[in-house]
């Protein structure tokens, strides 16, 4: 009835039984985790890629209700920023849903977060066209606002509507589903369709008890596989999501210092290839383990081993 989509931290699975979205949700629950959520465009082509051709259109997690409030988003998930960061200014007039796909189509996506609005080279950049063309009119970037909600809570602001979507329509109670045979784009449909709907198993589970990291360290592997290990981007931000809810400011993670061999290394036996670290300047100690800021840039901080905080495993 079923085929999965696998990922480090959370696997998708397509179910092929029709029902309303709200049906959709329940079946997700009791047997997965919840209907899907679909946080960056790397989650959007890992259901394209793994979807046979016989796919139809299938609800994700995605809703919205008349009582929800429009709240404001950055169009680029997570609204990251790199020192080597380049901009493109593009001479083309478009209505802002078609400036994203094509941003998202040819290069990364509209120009979002503080940190790049702010960045130096993005206003010579602007300023340079000001100057040639004083009528110029305003340029898109990637704020955005809408009423729309994950099923499992989450706040990530990952949308892929199609180019003729508006968004300042007013909604009248209307839930998300992906189009297979239109690369993926959703579509706002009443909720009570039937259609097929694709569930999610999360892998990344908090533990609310505040533990040493030895403590939680065992507790993982005794309980579900082990301490967290994040080896990319995408999975920080999934991660973090789930740090939001701790009851400590911190988490512990799977990040550990040897100090016979100096340096950093993950409890599951990845390779430290991606980093977050806080510019503490703390300086490495035999006592030290990797834990996660729960608010704020959700930064890693190295914390002495007998402190106590919440606490995130992983499954197989």
């Amino acid at each position: 009835m079923c085929c999965f989509i696998d990922c480090q931290l959370y696997e998708y699975h397509y179910i092929k039984k029709k029902k309303n979205w709200t049906e959709a949700q329940q079946y997700c629950r009791e047997k997965h985790t919840d209907l899907a959520t679909v946080s960056n465009m790397t989650d959007m082509k890992r259901l394209l890629n793994n979807s046979a051709g016989d796919k139809m259109d299938a609800w994700i997690g995605l809703f919205s209700k008349p009582e929800f409030n429009r709240t404001w988003y950055w169009s680029l998930p997570g609204e990251e920023f790199n020192e080597t960061q380049k901009y493109q200014l593009i001479n083309e007039q478009k209505t802002w849903q078609k400036a994203q796909s094509y941003c998202r189509e040819n290069h990364t996506d509209l120009v979002s977060g503080l940190k790049q609005l702010q960045d130096k080279r993005l206003k010579e950049v602007v300023e340079s066209v000001r100057g040639e063309n004083p009528n110029e009119p305003h340029i898109h970037f990637g704020l955005f606002r809408d009423s729309w909600r994950w099923s499992d809570g989450s706040s990530f602001s990952f949308r892929n509507w199609p180019e003729d979507f508006n968004n300042q329509e007013p909604n009248s109670g209307l839930c998300a589903r992906v189009k297979f045979n239109e690369k993926g784009r959703w579509k706002n449909n009443k909720c009570g369709d039937e259609t097929p709907f694709i569930c999610y198993d999360d892998k990344v589970i908090l533990i609310k008890e505040s533990k040493t990291w030895e403590e939680a360290l065992y507790y993982c592997r005794d309980h579900h596989h082990d301490l967290v290990t994040i080896t990319n981007l995408d999975e920080q931000r999934w991660v973090q999501e789930k740090a939001k809810n701790a009851s400590t400011g911190y988490v512990w993670t799977g990040l550990r210092y040897t100090c016979t061999l100096d340096f950093w290394f993950w409890v599951s036996d990845e390779v430290v290839s991606y980093e977050n670290w806080a510019p503490d300047g703390l300086m490495d100690d035999c006592d030290m383990s990797g834990a996660m800021e729960t608010g704020g840039e959700h930064l890693w901080r190295k914390r002495n081993d007998l402190m106590t905080f919440n606490f995130i495993c992983s499954n197989n």
